[in-house]
């Protein structure tokens, strides 16, 4: 009786370890796929800033024969974004804390 329920034992643990065998397969065939997209994507960016880049120095060159200052604007409009984003900033923090006051003053049943 004794041997019997050793088998099942093993039995058990061997079909655990097949499972466990079969979702590491799994994790590694989606580890190779993520790598692969990480790659396809780098390439992407890689392409769309260089781009990026010879199409500023292409609109700086234009700005330039128009007799205007490419530079300057690109600093004015960095500014006015950075501005922008701190009104973003500032008035999702002041919902947050309107949120809580509101939230705190309420009392609890």
């Amino acid at each position: 009786m004794g041997l019997g329920s050793t088998a099942k034992k093993i039995q058990g643990i061997s079909d655990r370890a097949e499972a466990m065998y079969k979702q590491v397969q799994k994790l590694q065939q989606r580890i190779t796929g993520l790598e692969e997209e990480m790659d396809e994507t780098h390439d992407t960016v890689t392409r769309m800033d260089h781009q990026l880049t010879e199409q500023r120095a292409l609109l700086l060159a234009i700005a330039e024969e128009q007799g205007l200052d490419g530079e300057e604007i690109l600093a004015e409009a960095a500014i006015d974004e950075a501005e922008l984003e701190d009104e973003t900033d500032d008035s999702a923090t002041d919902g947050e804390t309107t949120a809580e006051a509101t939230a705190s003053d309420t009392p609890a049943e």
